[in-house]
């Protein structure tokens, strides 16, 4: 038996159960992004829950998709992103199979 998966991308994806909670995990200082230069978080979170709103001239957020992969705030340059794990009960829950 090899080692490879035959599902794809999406069909893994769809294994994926999220619980949301009512309280963030995330909180994210929005008035430090519109200095940010490079806005790392809209191309790095997979689940693209970053987003500029060109209008607002604003981040949008949001925090209910979050795959808990912590790189959005890794990649913050203006460390804007405080960012924990969900508490016990809610988040992501990985399906394998």
């Amino acid at each position: 038996m090899s080692g490879k998966s035959s599902l794809s991308v999406d069909e893994k994806m769809a294994t994926v159960k999220i619980k949301i909670d009512k309280e963030a995990h995330i909180i994210v200082k929005k008035e430090y992004c519109r200095d940010c230069k490079t806005r790392p978080c809209l191309v790095i979170c997979t689940a693209e829950n970053y987003r500029w709103d060109e209008k607002k001239d604003e981040l949008v957020f949001n925090y209910e998709g979050c795959l808990e992969c912590g790189a959005c705030r890794l990649i913050c340059p203006q460390d804007a992103i405080d960012w924990s794990y969900p508490r016990g009960g809610y988040g992501v829950k990985f399906r394998f199979g």
